[in-house]
């Protein structure tokens, strides 16, 4: 037999050597799904064109509306609306050999009542009985305020949305990814939901002064349950409808590119909601129609609906909505949420303590060449775009492309970081930390595919948990952030804010992400309305006022945040792979490294500060301290003078005064 061709990822890493032939076949699996799409459908491209046939769309030639849907063991289905007084039986659709559905509105018979703005569903008549449903590839859906009804919505607004982004092209400045996590309705200080337009003009300024290049926009897809977090979508082609408009949505991007920023979309392909009279389940009247069957197609933990992703259908309706969002609404990425859960069977509920568990054991195939074509269509569309994976596994090849045996994502999520320093918050007192255990987790990394690394995101600030400030100063929080306030709970807070966010950034990844918020210590936790609260806003919106308010110490935090980006971004510090370690010191809690050029020093010990402070500098000259954590500006003690230079001796040594809980970057001078 012939040997199987070892792809590049195989050849840079002998222990993936006994699953050469199983990596192989997930690139031939790739190639034959591909090679099948474009023999039917010409090109990729030309597949994920299915919001543009199905659903409704006006067809010049006819000169009419043509409505089409994919139901194909339904026994009958009908349109109904404003534009029919909702009649169930008026508006007949034809169904053709494939399981579609079709009617044709002409113009002229109904330009007065088929209008922008009128709601519609579709009546289907199947084996789990007659519903109104909401057609599958609508682009615009509803809540009736009194009811709470869903209803899909006609958007034939007069005047197209104008874009001003042509000149926008993410380029060398988004090399580095400097993320801000968002979600629009809770990024206000009212108690009440947040809308896109409040978001561009009050909440964009900040995150562009801020530094950050990208902003990763949660809950966008529409979802009928705001307390989901936009996790549990319904409607996939729908931005949600309870921030604004789709214009609103453009005008948010739109601005965002003005000032430079590239606006990533989460993007939820993993699951999607239960629900029959809002979502996708049970629509044509059988179990498995987008969905797998029985339980294989229901994740118990999330209480959602998993899709059949080697269903030629799906995989049209999944990447047409890739293509969609990139098109319609200029995004410029994704971050796939639930990754781990796709690629897996047990949805990545196992230890993967052996090899055989990312390439034997239980792994889905179908979904793994879901993502290699999603990934594929996004850099056909959009060479530049940007796609993340939420993913925990490990599953090695996730962000090298098909061809070299890999996914073909762009960066990973560093999931285990955050999870790494609530652990330690929550686990060990500061004089138990370990720095060899702190360096592997921020370092231990494929050194051939990029990830983003963060401290916390929205998973550590939902209710039950608490984010890294809360974990540190708690109550105190609520008594003692007066700048006049003196409080060690505090005053070490702050100190390990800035030092765990410096270490992560520095060392975790090639890029970098922060949840709106979290940059200044926003306190508490995150909690959607709900029943438990009394359907309270009160910890589902953004203090900014904390930040804004020069008499408390939350403007720190935010100080060192921009300062600390400005100095990674401007000496490209997460372009450099070549990270070194120069000193490690256990005893006294200090370590020393370079990245980028520059060396960062630490000493997270609680109370030895250290005069002469020496270490071995990677090259002789003279070094400033270019970043203090010290600096007043900053909620220090200026306990360290940054105005002087720091010479190396014959040795090349240098030594500095090193003080408690303290991080310093040092460049050389010369």
């Amino acid at each position: 037999m012939k040997p199987v061709k070892k792809l590049a990822i195989v050849k840079e890493d002998s222990w993936l050597e006994p699953y050469n032939e199983e990596i192989h076949a997930r690139y031939e699996r790739f190639k034959a799904a591909l090679a099948e799409i474009e023999e039917v459908e010409g090109s990729l491209k030309y597949f994920a064109e299915g919001h543009l046939y199905y659903g409704v769309n006006f067809h010049p030639v006819r000169n009419g509306w043509v409505y089409r849907e994919w139901a194909p063991e339904a026994d009958q289905l009908f349109l109904t609306g404003d534009f029919n007084g909702w009649s169930r039986d008026s508006h007949k659709l034809k169904k053709d050999k494939r399981g579609d559905w079709e009617i044709f509105l002409p113009y002229e018979d109904y330009k007065a009542s088929f209008v922008h703005g009128s709601k519609i569903k579709v009546h289907i008549h199947a084996k789990n009985g007659a519903i109104d449903r909401i057609p599958a590839y609508i682009t615009r859906v509803i809540q009736d305020p009194e009811s709470h009804d869903f209803a899909g919505q006609l958007w034939f607004p007069e005047k197209a949305f104008e874009w001003t982004d042509q000149k926008f092209k993410p380029g060398k400045s988004h090399e580095q990814l400097f993320i801000y996590e968002c979600h629009v309705g809770m990024a206000q200080e009212k108690l009440g939901v947040g809308t896109y337009l409040e978001f561009a003009e009050e909440v964009l300024p900040r995150i562009h002064r801020g530094g950050y290049n990208a902003i990763q926009l949660m809950a966008v897809m529409e979802h009928p349950y705001y307390g989901s977090f936009g996790y549990h979508v319904s409607n996939f082609f729908c931005s949600s409808s309870r921030f604004g408009t789709p214009e609103d949505l453009k005008y948010l991007v739109n601005k965002a590119h003005e000032m430079g920023i590239m606006v990533i979309m989460d993007i939820v392909h993993s699951h999607a909601v239960k629900n029959l009279l809002e979502g996708l389940n049970e629509f044509d009247g059988s179990e498995d129609q987008y969905f797998h069957a029985g339980g294989r197609g229901y994740h118990e933990l999330w209480d959602s609906k998993l899709f059949n992703y080697g269903k030629w259908e799906v995989k049209k309706f999944l990447l047409s909505n890739v293509r969609y969002w990139l098109e319609e609404f200029h995004f410029d990425g994704y971050r796939f949420d639930g990754v781990t859960s796709m690629l897996y069977f047990h949805h990545g509920l196992t230890d993967f303590d052996h090899g055989d568990k990312y390439f034997l054991e239980g792994v889905d195939w179908d979904a793994v060449t879901y993502l290699q074509l999603a990934n594929t269509l996004i850099h056909q569309m959009k060479p530049k775009a940007v796609s993340i994976a939420e993913e925990v596994s490990g599953m090695p090849g996730l962000c090298r492309k098909p061809e070299e045996g890999g996914i073909g994502f762009d960066y990973r999520l560093g999931m285990g970081i955050p999870d790494f320093w609530i652990k330690t918050l929550k686990h060990k007192p500061d004089e138990h930390w370990d720095l060899f255990d702190m360096w592997h987790e921020m370092t231990n990394r494929p050194k051939t595919e990029k990830t983003i690394a963060y401290a916390e995101s929205h998973d550590q600030a939902l209710v039950g948990d608490k984010s890294i400030a809360f974990w540190l100063m708690d109550k105190e929080m609520y008594f003692n952030m007066q700048v006049e306030d003196q409080n060690l709970v505090v005053d070490r807070g702050i100190a390990l804010h800035k030092m765990i966010r410096l270490f992560t950034i520095s060392l975790g990844g090639e890029g970098y992400l922060n949840f709106i918020g979290n940059e200044f210590g926003h306190p508490e936790w995150v909690d959607f309305p709900r029943e438990g609260n009394d359907w309270s806003y009160q910890y589902a919106r953004r203090q900014w006022s904390l930040v804004d308010n020069k008499k408390l110490r939350y403007q720190y935090l935010d100080n060192w945040d921009k300062a600390m980006i400005k100095t990674i971004k401007e000496h490209e510090v997460m372009l450099d792979s070549n990270t070194q370690q120069i000193h490690l010191d256990p005893e006294n809690k200090t370590i020393v490294f370079t990245r980028g050029g520059l060396i960062f020093l630490f000493n997270f010990s609680i109370a030895t500060s250290i005069f002469g402070f020496t270490f071995q500098s990677h090259k002789a000259g003279s070094f400033r301290i270019i970043l203090n954590s010290e600096r007043k500006q900053f909620g220090g003690f200026d306990r360290v003078d940054d105005s002087i230079t720091y010479p190396t001796d014959e040795d090349q040594n240098i030594k500095v005064y090193l003080p408690n809980r303290t991080a310093l970057v040092m460049r050389w001078e010369g």
